[in-house]
């Protein structure tokens, strides 16, 4: 099995391989002595080991804090191999050793006799079993490491992992190459490290990554507090409650017992983030300019160090997964699959993806901590899962994104009914502009309104085990609705959608949460992607970064700007990127609420908020699709 750790440390296990799998990759039959494509490696890289042995140790760093690493080689026997061979480490938030983390996600509580991440991960095993070292270290003020968390990618935590790029690069069993590999937290370290250039560091290969921090905790400037809370409480109790295993030689644990001491000062992420409201927000403990990925993009491209973004459609961070692949400079390669965080009910898609991340991750290893000329490098560098039915897609490639192929569509809200939904106003999506002007449609925020509680959001945290987002046309019952009417034919959406609104507020303020979705033919409403915007934020910047052409909110606390009630204001802002097939027969639908209950903070103001969208003349509100094909 494997484990994917996400933002919260929420495991999925997933057999490896399992079963059939919706996919185009060919399966591996008949195949030539040597295929090093998408989903396919054979026959570059020799199967030499089938044991391994780990030892687990403290690592001093330059200040004195101890850090605890877990050390995985290829054995013969039950000896490591003297052999120098490439390092991958991972530098974890959560524990380097997941046996506490398997038992706190099981329902006997019993922790596994478990030594290492290899003992329970096929992509890595695959990769001990060709030649590789594999180890686990785990942040400073977490887990069995000494040292108090500082805050999400800290100074000190990168120097960190500077420090620890190098010794392994120093020892006897290792060949002087270096990699990183890991999801989440995980993923994010990695570019982090990237960005001080450590020498050894051949390759990285970050797994649903993050790009900005703000962007994710506030995007268009909407705290996303049940996310974040659930993340507080889960890396809490890691850090106190549920420490990770003692390392070799800690026979009495008081080793274990001190570090954790150390953790009771550890960074309060809810009380930091919670001041840090707005983009321009600078305190000593937090500075978005300064602090996480985002902030380092220059040094990260100055060292052009290979990287693999891997990432899922459903995913919490897939606009930073695209954003990573604008603004890289070095060697890349970006797969997007038709997966969340860390699991999806469907468990032939969850085995999909764990095939497809240990091929690949061995095939971009192999490459550059090798120098194996299997041609990763040369062909598509773009893949992605174009979904289909639930559970159903195909994998196509591209030679960048967004799409050069795929045409801005713009598709304008009118006056329905559509016939579809008992909506507030059940109006159209129509493919041309609604005749007159100055028509709205008003609104009173309902404040039940939710995309439920299993959403990508709470799959990232630990708050659902895997993502499964309700039939939404009960929420949509109760929101603003713009449907199409049924389809004549497929139509496949690839990108970012971007929506204009006019709007009105009768209180100067209001969140605007706005749904892409599929109805189907009995009205089932699927969820397809969502964004959001803060209106008194609406304010257009020019971004710090290549954007890709989307609208960007800059959010300094000076950019605050009321709601007019009378005169509508332009509010326009990008979805969640997505690679859908809207059926034919199936109908579009864009759903507007002020509220998604089960997953942001509650609106501004204390009272119900009207607004008023407006949908006629040169204040008419769309959304623009990304549309591939007629």
């Amino acid at each position: 099995m494997t484990i994917q750790a996400g933002l919260g440390g929420v495991l999925a296990l997933v057999a490896l391989p399992c079963g059939r799998s919706f996919t185009t990759v060919p399966a591996a039959q008949d195949a030539p002595a040597k295929v090093s494509e998408f989903g396919r490696y054979e026959g570059w890289s020799e199967e030499r080991f089938s044991e391994w042995t780990t030892f687990s140790r403290y690592l001093e760093m330059r200040d004195g804090v101890k850090l605890a690493i877990d050390v995985t080689r290829p054995a013969v026997d039950g000896v490591p191999v003297d052999e120098p061979l490439p390092v991958v480490w991972t530098h974890s938030r959560y524990h380097r050793n997941p046996s506490q983390l398997m038992a706190m996600f099981s329902r006997g509580g019993l922790a596994p006799d478990i030594r290492s991440m290899v003992d329970v991960q096929a992509d890595l095993q695959l990769l001990v079993k060709h030649g590789y070292v594999v180890a686990a270290v785990g942040v400073r003020g977490s887990g069995a490491s000494f040292g108090r968390f500082e805050g999400l990618f800290s100074e000190a935590e990168t120097k960190d992992a500077f420090e620890i790029t190098a010794w392994l690069a120093d020892q006897s069993w290792c060949d002087g190459n270096v990699g990183m590999f890991g999801g989440s937290y995980l993923g994010i370290t990695q570019y982090m490290n990237a960005s001080l250039a450590p020498p050894a560091l051949k390759a990285i290969f970050p797994v649903v990554a993050a790009f900005d921090m703000y962007d994710l905790i506030y995007p268009g400037g909407v705290f996303r507090s049940d996310m974040m809370g659930h993340w507080a409480k889960l890396t809490r109790q890691l850090d106190l409650d549920t420490p990770a295993p003692r390392v070799d030689g800690d026979t009495e644990g008081e080793w274990l017992a001190a570090a954790l001491a150390q953790h009771e000062d550890n960074w309060d992420v809810m009380e930091e983030y919670g001041a840090g409201r707005f983009r321009d927000y600078a305190a000593p403990t937090l500075n978005y300019a300064e602090h996480g990925p985002s902030a380092f993009l220059a040094a990260i491209n100055a060292a052009r160090v290979p990287a693999y973004h891997m990432n899922g459609w459903y995913d919490i961070f897939v606009s930073g997964a695209t954003l990573w692949y604008a603004n890289y400079a070095g060697p890349q390669k970006l797969t997007i699959g038709a997966w969340a965080h860390a699991g999806m009910p469907d468990m032939q898609l969850n085995a999909e993806r764990a095939r497809l991340n240990a091929i690949e991750q061995h095939r971009w290893f192999d490459r550059w901590l090798k120098g194996v000329e299997n041609g990763i490098d040369d062909g598509a560098p773009v893949n992605y899962a174009l979904m289909d039915e639930p559970g159903e897609w195909v994998w196509q490639s591209a030679a960048g994104w967004p799409l050069a192929d795929a045409r801005p569509t713009r598709f304008w809200f009118g006056a329905g009914p559509s016939g579809s939904v008992g909506s507030v106003n059940d109006g159209l999506l129509l493919a041309a502009p609604p005749e007159g002007s100055g028509a709205g449609d008003a609104y009173e925020v309902d404040p039940t309104t939710t995309t439920g509680m299993a959403t990508r959001w709470d799959n990232a945290v630990g708050a659902a085990r895997v993502m499964m987002y309700p039939d939404l046309a009960p929420n949509d019952a109760k929101s603003l609705t713009y449907t199409t009417p049924p389809l004549e034919h497929d139509v496949v959406v690839v990108g970012h959608p971007v929506v204009t609104l006019y709007v009105t507020s009768d209180t100067g303020d209001a969140d605007f949460h706005v749904l892409l979705e599929e109805v189907d033919a009995d009205g089932v409403s699927r969820y397809v992607t969502e964004g959001v915007l803060r209106g008194s934020l609406r304010a257009l910047a020019e971004a710090p970064w290549d954007n890709m052409g989307l609208p960007y909110q800059r959010c300094f606390r000076e950019d605050q700007a009321p709601l007019s009630a009378d005169e509508p204001s332009e509010v326009v802002m990008d979805l969640h990127p997505t690679a859908t097939i809207f059926n034919a027969g199936h109908r579009i639908r864009v759903t507007i609420m002020g509220r998604d209950a089960d997953n942001t903070e509650a609106p501004p103001g204390s009272a119900r908020t009207t607004v008023r969208v407006f949908r006629g003349g040169e204040r008419a509100s769309s959304i623009v699709l990304p549309i591939l094909g007629e």
